[in-house]
């Protein structure tokens, strides 16, 4: 019988190297932060996360324990990629009800919203392809087209969002697959894109033949002001626009739980890549969402939400004047969890950080949400994790931090 020996060292080969895209596309600084923050004595500004004290737990509960005792063979079982029917027919109605009239059959549920951005980039982007999107824009959708090996441009906008004219400019010269936005209570910025303008890119990506991917999971959470209608409902950006939404930011971010709207041929293209992802969305928890919204009232609960989420912003706001240094600027978004500041010009928010956590607080850098040359004086804040309170103090360590 032979005796097989090991390789020694010498003799042993390097593994071969892990793909281009994965060594070009660094990780996300926001998650990086967050091990940070973890410790219970950081007041947290940094992480996107929803105040865990303000979830139904108990109707949540509720709805898992109704569908594991009356259907636990199905909420147990594989299910169909394209989402829950039950679910699916939930969401269509509350689509509609918000002024896009919507089917069942419209409707791909997806592992959370993220999910959804990856399918679209699997299903839309060929490496090579021209991407456009907002400057500066939500960090992981940079990550998504970035793996997906896409031209990521960022296209000129002011304090309202993407400039109409700067777009069109930008489609004729550049020839892009698709547009990139999150129009309502932005991450990062927390600016909203005014009704004219929607209306604007729509007329753009219809001239030119142009995607839109539309996402928004903060569009509930409004406090003041009157809703905005998606672009998906524009006339012109009909049969173009995809809209993601997202259980996460009002109902429970751990339940993973997103979906996307889109034209037919798309759609099914995203189904496809879906299956060679993950088959689908646990089916437990589709089942537990469409027992939750047939039992309870999400909208209640949001306004709930919304409500202490709106005390928390004024809270920030009130309090920004004497943490940040003479010269800094800021808005005041009407919803969503995130506001965006502006310190002067000699200050660089990723050099201070470190300083800054020291004093047992953090925020987030606004260099990582910039495609193409970064602002390294501006910095997100979350307001919508801590209470008031713990808000005052965290800012008091801010302005220390910042000294």
């Amino acid at each position: 019988m032979s005796v097989i020996e090991s390789v020694s060292a010498a003799d042993r080969a390097a593994v071969p190297p892990l793909a281009a895209r994965t060594r070009s596309i660094g990780g996300s600084p926001v998650r990086d932060i967050l091990a940070v923050t973890a410790r219970p004595e950081v007041i947290n500004f940094a992480g996107g996360l929803p105040a865990p004290e303000l979830f139904d737990a108990d109707g949540v509960a509720a709805a898992y324990r109704a569908v594991l005792a009356d259907t636990p063979g199905q909420a147990l079982q594989y299910s169909t990629t394209e989402g829950v029917p039950a679910l699916r027919e939930a969401l269509a109605a509350r689509t509609s009800a918000r002024g896009l009239p919507t089917d069942a059959d419209d409707l791909l549920v997806t592992t959370g919203s993220q999910q959804a951005l990856s399918l679209l980039a699997t299903a839309l982007v060929d490496p090579g392809d021209t991407v456009l999107v907002e400057d500066p824009c939500y960090l992981a959708a940079l990550q998504v087209f970035g793996l997906a090996g896409a031209r990521v441009l960022a296209v000129p906008g002011d304090e309202h969002g993407v400039d109409p004219a700067a777009l069109e400019e930008y489609v004729r010269r550049e020839r892009p697959k698709l547009l990139y936005t999150v129009p309502t209570f932005q991450n990062p910025t927390g600016r909203t894109l005014p009704a004219e303008r929607r209306a604007a890119l729509a007329a753009v990506a219809a001239r030119h033949g142009l995607w839109i991917v539309e996402d928004d999971p903060y569009g509930e959470l409004r406090f003041e002001g009157e809703r905005v209608p998606w672009i998906a409902s524009c006339q012109d950006a009909v049969d173009r626009t995809v809209l993601l939404g997202s259980f996460s930011k009002v109902m429970a971010p751990g339940m993973r739980l997103g979906w996307l709207r889109a034209p037919a041929a798309l759609r099914r293209a995203c189904v496809v890549a879906k299956q060679a992802a993950d088959l689908h969305t646990p089916t437990v928890n589709q089942l537990a969402a469409a027992r939750y919204l047939a039992d309870q009232d999400l909208d209640a609960h949001v306004a709930r939400v919304a409500g202490a989420y709106r005390e928390r912003r004024d809270a920030m706001v009130a309090g920004l004047a004497r943490a940040l240094p003479e010269g800094s600027a800021w808005n005041r978004p009407e919803g969503g969890m995130f506001l965006w500041a502006r310190l002067p010009e000699s200050y660089d928010a990723t050099v201070l950080l470190p300083a800054v956590v020291r004093h047992d607080v953090a925020y987030v850098p606004g260099a990582p949400f910039h495609a193409g040359a970064a602002d390294r004086s501006t910095l997100r804040l979350c307001f919508v994790t801590e209470t008031p309170e713990r808000i005052g103090e965290g800012l008091r360590r801010l302005a220390n931090g910042l000294r």
